[in-house]
């Protein structure tokens, strides 16, 4: 039939590629391979009868078609999760997080031994994503997002807010005069980076080429390791500072235009074991100690 349905399989790919903008990102999340990923994007675009993605060099970019057509599907998808749940019931005590990769892994990974002690009949099932989503994943019970702030249309709360500056391994030499001369890492589309931290204290900055990487994953470790001078923030470097593996040369902290945001759904809200696991995060955030000395006067962030 003509106006039948595309198969299941081949809307999940579809959703999951157009989320990562990546075949490969797609693959990895449905345990698949690139090439059975592009397959059922060729068979969905051959059954509608439309292209959904632009192949470019090296990204995928949906074209008006694929634009207007995800939000339908994850819509579609959201409305048979609300539904299985309301018939099968939700696992009690399982929470579905959503974070950003270098979150995960920097700061959240080493703490789970500490919420399981807490909390040990609650299970997590956490996700990473690179870059913030646009709206709260499907199916996620918890988010936390790391963003300049917060549409009108998502509810959620201010989580923490940072301190950046550089850090290098420590016995690393530099000075503020040379830094510009030495090999530099950062977080790619930040606020938060070299040019502002010099320009936050009147420092002259000729803006030296600096190592970009998609997360703070890829350049901490090198700056570790001893390859050059790299810009964090608390949350980010705060463990590896403590573990000795990395020292903040300079006294000098500015505020991190971005923040973390805690977002719970609609159905988290009545969960127990959502709400503890956000109260604690809550908790371990209070605790967390923080790289800056007091906010500038009149600083508001977002």
């Amino acid at each position: 039939m003509k106006n039948a349905l595309p198969p299941l399989g081949w809307l999940r790919t579809f959703e999951a590629a157009a989320r990562h903008l990546s075949f490969t990102g797609a693959a990895r999340d449905l345990n698949m391979t690139q090439s059975a990923v592009s397959q059922q994007i060729k068979g969905l675009e051959s059954h509608l009868g439309k292209t959904l993605f632009h192949r470019r060099p090296r990204a995928l970019e949906l074209t008006p078609t694929g634009t207007t057509y995800l939000p339908v599907v994850r819509e579609a998808f959201r409305t048979l999760t609300n539904g299985t749940r309301a018939i099968s019931g939700p696992q009690k005590n399982v929470v579905q997080v959503q974070s950003n990769i270098s979150f995960a892994v920097q700061w959240l990974s080493p703490r789970l031994g500490q919420f399981y002690d807490a909390h040990p009949d609650v299970l997590l099932n956490i996700s990473t994503e690179i870059w913030e989503p646009r709206g709260m994943a499907e199916g996620a019970d918890v988010e936390i997002r790391f963003s300049l702030g917060l549409a009108d249309t998502v509810r959620g709360e201010l989580l923490r807010r940072d301190h950046y500056y550089p850090v290098c391994a420590p016995g690393y030499e530099v000075t503020l005069a040379d830094l510009h001369q030495h090999r530099l890492f950062d977080c790619a589309n930040l606020m938060a980076n070299f040019a502002a931290w010099a320009e936050d204290q009147r420092l002259p900055w000729p803006n030296p080429p600096v190592t970009y990487t998609t997360t703070y994953m890829a350049c901490l470790p090198a700056v570790a390791a001893g390859a050059g001078v790299g810009m964090a923030h608390d949350i980010m470097a705060g463990d590896m500072i403590r573990q000795g593996r990395l020292v903040a040369p300079f006294e000098h902290r500015a505020p991190v235009p971005e923040a973390y945001y805690l977002l719970l759904s609609a159905q988290a809200e009545h969960s127990p074991s959502a709400r503890a696991f956000a109260d604690w995060l809550r908790s371990e955030m209070a605790l967390e100690p923080s790289g800056g000395k007091d906010w500038p006067e009149g600083f508001k962030g977002v």
